[in-house]
């Protein structure tokens, strides 16, 4: 799902995703074909935000720097 982030982040330049936002991603990082796969993106998020302080922090520091805001 860190993938999924960056490349969210990438697309809008944020990580300020609406709860119940279900999003694509593409899995050709590998050079493969290109796959879309539909995720409930939105509320994996919203998880991570509701259990930071159990995340390692490296964890917090890779979502950190795509820009994932905490609060």
């Amino acid at each position: 799902m860190h993938y999924a982030a960056r490349q969210f982040h990438g697309r809008e330049g944020h990580l300020t995703v609406p709860g119940k936002h279900v999003g694509t991603i593409d899995l050709d990082e590998e050079g493969q074909e290109r796959q879309e796969v539909a995720l409930e993106f939105g509320a994996w998020i919203s998880d991570l935000r509701s259990r930071a302080a159990s995340l390692t922090p490296e964890r917090i520091g890779q979502l950190s720097r795509i820009g994932m805001r905490w609060t």
